[in-house]
């Protein structure tokens, strides 16, 4: 009996993801996705393996909360021309701002050297369009290749600080703002 619970939620996780990949989700719709399919992927295997419903309500409810509000903050669609072209004229005014900082750390006695690291991506602001609908617009810059990766535009609830690391889909990027 446990197998066919574990394989059913595993089915229902595998269709929650494969479902949340849709890029024309409102980010309520995303935030309902995301913490069902967490929802599922932590209460069932908890219950079917006999853990206290008293342990296993909360740490479910916890997993929900979490998933949803990751998915509501960051909603993403299609990037227009101007927003690309933005988000990349602040990604490379950053990069060559932080290589005069590199320079210039470089040239100091070893004692005043500060280390001034290169994140592999950032999180560039750009402008607000009309199919925007969060607070903040951004786009993820790969500095090795020196390109924005894709074309996506990711809408933010709220505004990072600057410096922050925050999760757009696979990529892992430090927020940079507009880069100035």
């Amino acid at each position: 009996m446990k197998s066919k619970l574990l394989q059913a939620s595993a089915t229902l996780v595998t269709v929650g993801i494969f479902t949340s990949a849709c890029e024309n989700l409102t980010p309520g719709e995303n935030a309902a996705v995301f913490g069902t399919a967490a929802g599922l992927a932590t209460g069932i295997p908890l219950v079917a393996s006999g853990v206290n419903p008293n342990i296993a309500i909360p740490v479910t409810a916890g997993a929900v909360a979490a998933a949803a509000v990751g998915a509501y903050i960051i909603a993403k669609h299609q990037a227009t021309e101007r927003q690309r072209k933005i988000a990349e004229q602040r990604a490379r005014l950053y990069i060559a701002r932080q290589e005069a900082a590199r320079h210039a750390a470089a040239s100091q006695p070893s004692s005043a050297k500060k280390k001034v690291s290169k994140p592999r991506y950032i999180a560039v602001k750009t402008v607000k369009e009309q199919n925007s609908k969060g607070k903040d617009q951004v786009m993820i810059f790969d500095t090795q290749s020196n390109e924005i990766v894709g074309d996506n535009v990711y809408d933010l609830k709220t505004t990072p600080q600057v410096g922050q690391t925050s999760k757009f889909d696979t990529y892992t990027a430090e927020y940079v703002g507009t880069g100035s």
